[in-house]
């Protein structure tokens, strides 16, 4: 009896890999809509939620000098420059009371001593105001 070689198959069998694939396919399509995260609320309905532009009220600066000396800009207007601590918390006060919802920051110079800093920062909380954004410079690369 003379053996037949049988040759190799050079041919592969994508069956099982195709099975393996439906079968990832439909383990992913049951659990996609469980994956979804939220909370399911009720919002309350309100007819204008786009503030207008009269309502926007314009950002208070306060801004503290190298010298220690401090300045208050509401929007595009100076409002005082080169005051003291006091005049300062007059000036926020009033203001403030003119327009409650405006937002506040707080410019430093660079050189500005940490003590002056510390001061507008009190005086802005003894006019009643909690929040305060700190204005910064973007860093330039300098090489």
């Amino acid at each position: 009896m003379a053996r037949h070689r049988r040759r190799p198959m050079s041919e592969i069998n994508v069956v099982p890999y195709i099975d393996v694939m439906l079968v990832l396919l439909v383990i992913f399509m049951v659990t996609a809509p469980m994956m979804t995260q939220g909370i399911k609320v009720d919002l309350p309905q309100v007819t204008d939620a786009e503030p207008t532009p009269e309502s926007v009220a314009p950002p208070l600066v306060v801004t503290v000098r190298r010298d220690g000396s401090f300045a208050l800009e509401q929007g595009l207007d100076r409002v005082a420059d080169g005051v003291d601590s006091g005049t300062l918390l007059q000036r926020l006060q009033q203001l403030r009371q003119q327009h409650p919802s405006a937002p506040v920051y707080l410019n430093g110079d660079a050189e500005a001593r940490y003590a002056a800093v510390a001061q507008a920062l009190d005086q802005l909380v003894r006019a009643g105001i909690a929040g305060v954004g700190l204005l910064t410079q973007p860093a330039t690369n300098r090489e």
